[in-house]
């Protein structure tokens, strides 16, 4: 049996490089040009800039008003503290809706893990219930709960849940059996099993539901609003906003109103999930 041929070993001295071949750091604009938010602002200006040349073109205020007019208006409701006092109360029921709807979901999920009784369950509701508009059960929740915020809390239930049901489901189903039978072996089994196996593998799905539940809980809240508005005494959230100073057509305000809806959005989205993907999803590795 002949023996493997080894490579001889070699070392081979490089010239030195010249001033031409030397990396040149990239120009300051280009550095900026890298950084998300800067292209992110870009985007924006490009945009305010599109908006205030096609309300200049239009010439009617009552049913376009120019991007100065609505950050005029904007400025003047933070100013008086209105705007934030709307948002608040909408923020505050939002809070109770969300968290409620995440525990319910948690709950089925959990079922559905632990039990095929369970999986029928949570595959019988979401097949039932999912494809319901949240804005569809608002009668109802008016005839259940009244005019208060317990309809809000009803119909912000029903928006989270089957989402949030469905992306956890679904990432619990996709965890590696090599886990699954890593957290038998430590002896882990139901409520233990799904906290400390099943939830930090599925966690990029939990975060893709958890943001998808917002943003339709967000959205079906100002719907609401705008439907029936008041909460409490007479004073209603950012939908409540909108609806009165469309009915006294102050146009500019309205618009002024929905940019806080998309400022609340956009600050949510990269305040909160943002940070929680990077401090979870990304730090180990489990998202680019």
């Amino acid at each position: 049996m002949t023996a493997a041929l080894v490579r001889p070993e070699y070392e081979r001295d490089l010239p030195p490089l010249s001033d031409d071949e030397v990396v040149q750091p990239l120009p300051l604009s280009a550095r900026l040009w890298q950084q998300g938010w800067v292209r992110k602002t870009v985007l924006l200006l490009v945009m305010a800039g599109l908006w205030e040349v096609a309300a200049r073109l239009k010439a009617n205020d009552l049913l376009l008003p120019t991007f100065v007019d609505t950050a005029i208006a904007f400025g003047q409701g933070l100013w008086s503290g209105e705007l934030l006092h709307r948002a608040g109360m909408s923020l505050a029921v939002l809070l109770r809706g969300y968290l409620l709807g995440i525990a319910a979901a948690f709950v089925l999920t959990t079922l559905a893990t632990s039990t095929q009784l369970g999986r029928d369950l949570l595959d019988t509701l979401t097949s039932m219930f999912n494809p319901l508009p949240a804005i569809a059960l608002l009668p109802v929740a008016l005839l259940w709960f009244g005019l208060g915020q317990g309809s809000l809390v009803f119909v912000l239930v029903h928006s989270v849940l089957w989402p949030l049901a469905l992306n956890t489901y679904s990432g619990f189903r996709s965890v590696p059996e090599t886990l699954r039978m890593a957290g038998r072996n430590y002896g882990l089994r139901g409520l233990r099993y799904v906290l400390f196996i099943l939830v930090p593998a599925a966690l990029p799905a939990i975060v893709a539901g958890l943001k998808i539940g917002w943003a339709f809980a967000w959205r079906t809240l100002i719907a609401a609003e705008l439907v029936f508005g008041t909460t409490n005494s007479g004073q209603g959230g950012l939908g409540w906003f909108i609806f009165q100073n469309r009915n006294e057509l102050y146009t500019d305000r309205v618009f002024a109103g929905l940019a806080m809806v998309i400022v609340i959005g956009l600050l949510v989205e990269s305040l909160v999930f943002v940070t929680l993907e990077r401090a979870t999803v990304r730090r180990w590795g489990m998202q680019r």
